[in-house]
């Protein structure tokens, strides 16, 4: 799911030239140093918004709830399609503003990052999930050390994708870690080639060429649609890749107009317009649509057209959160409590909470019960997570980002 949704890194301020102002031969950009703007200060691209932060919550509560009573909310798997789209808006911010204020990408530096943000949660997750395979009879935990071992290799998706029938129990209580995988996969790719997009090609074509690489997918989804082929596709890294790349697609239209307040406007008042429109659309399909089983009629469209869509709809919903953060939506996604969530232990809760839900599943309890253990056992393992692993090591990923 996603999303390995790390807390957005604090974005820096942009550099005070335009990378775009100079240009070397076939309008490749020439990088040069940062200068002082006379006129004014250039627009930081500031991820670090507490709506999105509460997006984070919200998406990771929809999961765990599809995942808990999928009678209540059949849908609540879109969370990972609303995590996608988050990753990329998120992680394409971060690279471009890198860009502008040094002129180039440090591939070294991004990947060293991600490591130490997703790398370790994961680590203690699934070598905890081996050692109950390996030295204990917990049923749940039976001969689950290989799909520790496939989870922590960023695989899940892969297996996963190759199953046409019903799911077997391959991955045993780490199947939600497929997702991980995915947005994994789509960070060792993405710095490379956007780095490649930006030395090369002036932004107004790097936006055209990102945003054909969106529809790409859904042409892969289309012609490889059949009812065996629907873990292919929802697995897939390349028939999921639009969902991150439509994120990705809104930070540099955010980044070419920085400096464009007419056009910031336009979008800040069509997106603030749109926005309830796209919320509640996301939310009628996670209430109403099961998107992991078959309904009649919404099932090919869903498995071909919908993930785009779902991106757009989610895209509106970050424009709006980063744009305008005195729209209703914005100040409702930054309540305190959704925001500290979302910023700290949304990654950890959507780990810790399947292989929790496998355990006590197994203890035969009546809903109340097993739905209170599971969620109190996610903030739980979540919230030590973060204190005794990932905050730690957040505090050395900032140290090594200032070095």
């Amino acid at each position: 799911m996603p999303s390995s949704a790390p807390p957005p890194a604090q974005a820096t301020d942009v550099p005070t030239r335009d990378a775009r102002s100079a240009t070397g031969p076939r309008g490749r950009a020439v990088p040069s140093a940062p200068q002082t703007r006379s006129a004014r200060a250039a627009r930081p691209l500031d991820v670090r918004s507490a709506g999105v932060d509460g997006l984070r919550a919200v998406a990771a509560g929809a999961v765990i709830t599809c995942h808990l009573r999928p009678d209540l909310l059949p849908g609540g798997s879109v969370g990972v399609d609303v995590f996608f789209a988050i990753s990329g808006f998120v992680i394409t911010t971060l690279l471009v503003t890198e860009f502008e204020r040094t002129g180039r990408i440090r591939l070294r530096r991004f990947y060293t990052r991600r490591f130490l943000r997703l790398m370790p949660a994961l680590m203690l997750l699934c070598g905890l999930v081996a050692l109950l395979a390996l030295a204990t009879p917990l049923r749940a935990f039976e001969g689950q050390w290989m799909a520790a071992l496939l989870a922590a290799t960023y695989v899940a998706n892969i297996v996963r994708a190759g199953q046409p029938g019903p799911y077997d129990n391959t991955m045993g209580s780490l199947p939600h870690t497929w997702s991980l995988a995915v947005e994994e996969q789509f960070y060792l790719a993405w710095p490379i080639a956007l780095r490649a997009l930006l030395g090369r090609l002036r932004s107004r074509t790097v936006l055209a060429v990102v945003g054909a690489a969106c529809l790409v997918p859904t042409v892969v989804r289309l012609v490889i649609w059949d009812d065996d082929a629907a873990h292919r596709i929802y697995n897939g890294f390349d028939t999921r890749a639009d969902q991150l790349l439509v994120g990705c697609l809104l930070a540099l239209v955010l980044w070419h107009l920085r400096d464009d307040d007419a056009a910031l406007a336009r979008i800040r008042t069509w997106a603030g317009r749109l926005a309830w429109v796209a919320a509640v659309a996301i939310g009628l399909v996670a209430w109403r649509l099961r998107i992991t089983g078959w309904v009649d009629g919404w099932t090919p469209a869903w498995y071909t057209f919908g993930f785009l869509a779902v991106a757009v709809l989610t895209a509106t919903v970050l424009a709006v959160l980063v744009l305008d953060r005195r729209h209703p939506l914005s100040r409702l996604l930054a309540l305190p409590p959704l925001a500290w969530v979302g910023q700290r232990l949304s990654y950890g809760l959507y780990l810790w909470h399947y292989p929790i839900l496998a355990y006590v599943g197994t203890l035969h309890l009546v809903p109340q019960v097993e739905v209170m253990l599971v969620v109190g056992g996610a903030f739980a393992m979540a919230g030590l997570s973060y204190l005794l692993v990932e905050r730690p090591l957040l505090r050395r990923k900032q140290r090594y980002a200032s070095a």
